[in-house]
């Protein structure tokens, strides 16, 4: 079975209207065959909530991590994840080729000692693959298409934003999120676990919107959650 994951602060009463993914679920229905594995009200690190998941999780279950402000473009997601799934072990729509000491990001390159922080960190664009829409900031705007580069490609880091799994895979390889880090760079340290258990992380052409930017970088969260990324992952 396809189940999507998704831990949302909103109310289960709520999600349905109040939600670019819970939006969209209605039309998906129509296509193929899912069930939705919803932690409402959520205040939990995602890392945990995606453990929980995988814990309730049948052998041979697709999970499907995806964050609350996505709508699912693409209405043959269950066929993309079919074949996507049959040449990697972990799916996204967007990721890097390389990873490298002091990644901050999956898509920027280290920042140098000398940066006030990772926005002023240059793109590592020859590197990147996948491509997201972009929501429009505010109204009047337009959608803008963040075309990454070349897909499917075998990546070292996806986006956490979507990110797919089988589940028999991920329990064979004993790879789980890092709780610990709270809500950010989870989707790091869980593709740096995933790669040195030997697993294939690749990103596959999906279509999908998010309505987030990263404007969380630098929030006091990050920054505790940025010190701990470093000092498990220094290399």
């Amino acid at each position: 079975m396809l189940v999507l994951v998704c831990a949302t602060r909103v109310a289960a009463a709520d999600f349905a209207t109040q939600t670019l993914l819970g939006r969209c679920l209605p039309r998906l229905g129509q296509f193929m065959p899912f069930a939705l594995k919803l932690l409402a009200n959520n205040t939990r690190p995602l890392g945990e909530c995606y453990n929980a998941a995988l814990d309730e999780a049948a052998n041979d279950d697709v999970l499907v991590f995806v964050h609350d402000d996505v709508h699912i473009d693409d209405w043959m997601l269950g066929h993309r994840l079919s074949e996507a799934l049959g040449v990697f072990d972990v799916v996204g729509v967007a990721g890097n080729r390389r990873c490298q000491a002091g990644q901050l990001t999956w898509n920027r390159l280290p920042p140098a000692p000398s940066s006030e922080g990772v926005a002023l960190a240059p793109w590592d664009n020859e590197y990147l693959s996948g491509a997201i829409v972009h929501a429009p900031s505010q109204p009047g705007l337009s959608a803008s298409v963040a075309p990454f580069g070349p897909s499917p490609a075998q990546v070292a880091l996806l986006d956490g934003v979507l990110m797919a799994v089988r589940v028999d895979r991920l329990r064979a390889s004993g790879v789980r999120f890092d709780a610990s880090l709270g809500f950010h760079f989870y989707d790091l340290d869980f593709c740096r676990a995933a790669t040195a258990a030997g697993l294939k992380l690749g990103t596959w052409p999906m279509a999908i919107t998010h309505a987030s930017r990263g404007t969380s970088a630098h929030s006091e969260a990050w920054v505790r959650s940025s010190a701990l990324y470093l000092k498990k992952w220094p290399f």
